[in-house]
């Protein structure tokens, strides 16, 4: 059977990602009861030869087109899990909820904005300012701007405390893991049962988003909620409220703790979170809506370490750190990753792996199995609607049948827009040469440019 040519919009393939990765192969459709081609799809017939398909990736510095894609399935993930929808019942709105914020502890006075009441106050201001023994005055009685490049930066960068800020944000998922664990038991005290009576009626589903605050920290937005034993299908019980999960949440971030490794010259540190707490119900109706904060917890999603003015990449043993476009803060960050990265007893924690992370190596997004539906099953159903609703559906006469077999030869063409589509951008914006032939001569095959 001949190949059928299909036609291609790369644009289409590639979702508008800037960055696309560029594949070259075939696909054949074979009947497995008569070894029959059914069809064949080879990238022949693609501009340049080659088949572009998004990057897919979640960081909106590195491609904003994949990167909504990924925030518009984060706010669909959490508002389902909020008010119902994509498998997940209605009922779900009346379980209790909040939204928490932990916080990661001091490491040093930086450079804030702070309101109240619609005013912006003065930094850090201090009657009797007195400085620190590097000569630094600890006082600041500006009022920053939103997009003032002094904030999040030490007041002395000499006394800022690098290396606690890059210990907490590599132990900041152990943190957390511990976090959930002390949540269920604090909860089973206030219930005076033990761990396995309360999982037999009542399980906690959660889902966080970490975000990176000016001064290279990692804190964590959380929606936790209180289901019954079969997840957001069943309600708690009565006596599972608000009050309760909310004690239980203060007390368990006042009490987590992790101890780092010992090293040499280094002792070892014992983390906790920060005392701020902010511990807000979800509802319906007022302040703080399921809308409001799926779409407060998307945004960012989609974000990384890179709005601290740090990399948006790896360091590579070519970089020198001195040279690095970036903050002077991130860039002691980035110095202690380094250092610490070299002793022995911490190499476990892969912290010059991370050090464009400013330590940080978990994940941006996470969410308990039972809290609503999973990026998986959101990308499947828009993979599916995309083949029902395309073109190519209809010119492949493939078979229903269970034996139809699917193989695939796919080869790594390289990354960014295909050579076709560079070339035909540089002739639009620099016209026809002097030396190419007549327009009406200029016609050729498709194919010449393939391979």
């Amino acid at each position: 059977m001949p190949t059928i040519p299909i036609p291609a919009d790369p644009a289409r393939h590639a979702g508008g990602c800037m960055q696309p990765v560029l594949l070259r192969g075939r696909v054949d459709h074979i009947d497995g009861a008569t070894g029959e081609l059914l069809h064949r799809y080879t990238t022949v017939h693609e501009p340049g030869g080659v088949l572009p398909v998004a990057c897919k990736t979640r960081r909106a510095s590195r491609c904003p087109p994949c990167a909504e894609v990924y925030r518009a399935d984060t706010y669909q993930l959490i508002r389902a899990g909020l008010s119902g929808g994509k498998g997940v019942p209605a009922t779900v709105a009346q379980h209790p909820c909040v939204f928490a914020t932990l916080t990661a502890p001091s490491f040093g006075p930086v450079h804030s904005r702070r309101e109240k009441d619609g005013r912006i106050l003065r930094c850090r201001p201090r009657r009797r300012s007195r400085d620190c023994p590097h000569g630094n005055t600890l006082s600041c009685r500006q009022r920053h701007s939103r997009d003032d490049p002094l904030l999040g930066e030490p007041l002395c960068p000499d006394c800022y405390d690098y290396t606690g800020s890059v210990l907490f944000n590599t132990s900041a998922p152990e943190l957390w893991r511990r976090f959930t664990i002390t949540l269920r038991r604090a909860l089973a005290r206030q219930a005076g049962m033990s761990g396995t009576a309360l999982a037999a009626q009542l399980r906690v589903s959660y889902a966080k988003v970490a975000e990176y605050q000016r001064r290279g920290v990692v804190h964590f937005h959380a929606i936790i909620r209180l289901d019954g034993p079969a997840g957001p299908a069943t309600a708690p019980p009565a006596w599972a409220t608000l009050d309760m999960l909310t004690g239980a949440i203060v007390q368990a971030a006042s009490t987590v703790h992790l101890e780092t490794p010992a090293a040499p010259g280094l002792p070892a540190r014992t983390l906790y979170w920060g005392r701020e707490h902010d511990i807000r119900p979800v509802t319906a109706t007022g302040d703080l809506t399921d809308a409001k904060v799926a779409a407060y917890v998307a945004k960012y999603a989609t974000k990384a370490a890179e709005c601290t003015g740090t990399l948006d990449r790896r360091i590579t043993p070519a970089d020198r750190l001195a040279d690095l476009p970036i903050r002077e803060h991130a860039r002691r960050l980035i110095a202690a990753c380094l250092r610490l990265g070299r002793l022995p007893a911490l190499s476990g924690l892969r912290l010059t792996a991370w050090a464009h992370m400013l330590g940080f190596r978990g994940h941006f997004s996470t969410k308990s199995r039972s809290y609503s539906t999973t990026l998986s099953a959101l990308r499947a159903d828009r993979a599916q609607h995309q083949r029902d609703s395309s073109l190519a559906a209809s010119l492949w006469p493939v078979s229903d049948s269970e034996t139809t077999l699917v193989i695939a030869h796919w080869q790594f063409a390289g990354q960014g827009p295909p050579p076709a589509l560079l070339s035909a951008a540089a002739i639009r914006l620099t016209g026809p040469s002097s030396s190419s032939p007549p327009k009406e001569a200029s016609h050729a095959p498709a194919s010449a440019d393939c391979p």
